[in-house]
């Protein structure tokens, strides 16, 4: 049986395979023209669970719960970005908002070496909520895990008698108690929001990952097991940003594949420099036969984050036929990284005293 290592470091490439083996739906393009942004018309958003229930409350205006969670254990690179640029894209369409900062997941699915202890945690999800705010995520749309109502817990608790160690074991292939109770709260966190104490039952959608796929499959069938009334969540599933390094992802525990939203102008600078290309051999080659965008992690990064369509198209084109080296393209994309990360870290600055009340204040 194939396997989804959720907290690899390894990129997934045959998605064709994965559709097969684990019923995931391709996107529709007959879909990506009704979604005005820029993950569907750049083929980012690949695949689905049950959107098409989420799709008809957009088109309709009915509301919708739109939830995203990231565990505390680092600083935020650009691939949680792209996870808070689709949590916003939803916000957008009048959803019900549930951004979670799960500082209890970053500490119980992570080793003591690298997260000892809960005061850790805490301090990486103050820096994350204030990126969050600083992204455009509305406080009142924050929720931090060590900060949840006690129906939230309650709930997290009824979840885990429906789990049973050998539906645990078929999916995630361990039985790692950390892990077993981070991944009762993501549940949680996916499915609390349909409690009438909360908003209700209606659609839900979270966007992940491929690799993040053997959550999605668990809490869809958690959510058939309960003896609530509710809608078996939604999931949309966007292409990894890939890791700087050939064949890998994006990674807090590999910081040379990751720009992180906190990088200096040097970091960058150097990290796109010694970014892998799939560049021709030398510069005559490349003027003769042209670049390769389609392989090149840093045009991947302009996929991912250049909103401008014009431009992007224009970079592509221009690198295909010859008339962009590969160094020109590492200096464009590294001026247009820290151009938007100097405005980014100021605003995350500025951000800090909300994000420590979201985070350590008491309700």
């Amino acid at each position: 049986m194939p396997e989804i290592d959720l907290w690899g470091s390894e990129v997934i490439k045959d998605y064709e395979h994965v559709f097969k083996e684990f019923g995931l739906s391709p996107f529709p393009d007959k879909w990506k023209t009704r979604l005005k942004h820029r993950f569907f018309s750049r083929g980012i958003i690949v695949a689905h669970r049950d959107f098409q229930k989420v799709l008809k409350c957009i088109e309709s205006r009915k509301p919708f719960i739109n939830i995203t969670g990231i565990a505390s254990s680092g600083p935020f690179h650009l691939g949680h970005k792209v996870d808070i640029d689709l949590f916003r894209f939803f916000k957008e369409a009048r959803a019900r908002n549930y951004l979670c900062i799960c500082d209890l997941d970053g500490y119980l699915s992570r080793p003591d070496k690298k997260m000892p202890d809960m005061k850790k945690a805490k301090e990486f999800a103050i820096v994350n909520a204030a990126d969050a705010l600083a992204l455009g995520i509305a406080p009142q749309d924050i929720k931090v895990q060590s900060r949840r109502e006690t129906r939230y817990y309650e709930f997290t608790l009824e979840l885990s008698k429906k789990i049973t160690k050998n539906m645990f074991q078929a999916i995630y292939g361990h039985i790692d108690l950390g892990k077993v109770a981070a991944n009762l709260l993501q549940y949680s966190d996916i499915l609390h929001g349909q409690l009438e104490e909360f908003e209700g039952k209606m659609p839900s959608i979270t966007g992940i990952g491929i690799d993040q796929d053997p959550h999605a499959r668990l809490t869809r069938d958690l959510a058939k097991r309960l003896p609530y009334s509710s809608e078996v969540p939604s999931f949309i599933y966007f292409r990894h940003q890939s890791g700087l390094k050939e064949n890998t992802k994006m990674s807090a525990s590999m910081p040379d594949t990751a720009i992180f939203l906190k990088d200096s102008k040097q970091e960058v600078e150097r990290k796109i420099a010694n970014a892998f290309t799939g560049g021709r051999n030398t510069a005559e080659e490349q003027r003769k036969l042209g670049g390769r965008p389609e392989v090149c992690k840093v045009h991947e990064l302009l996929l991912f984050h250049l909103e401008d369509e014009k431009e992007l198209q224009r970079i592509w084109r221009e690198c295909k036929q010859g008339k962009w080296l590969c160094r020109e393209c590492k200096q464009y994309t590294a001026k247009f990284l820290n151009g938007f990360l100097k405005k980014h870290q100021k605003r995350a600055a500025e951000k800090i005293p909300i994000a420590k009340k979201l985070v350590l204040e008491k309700s």
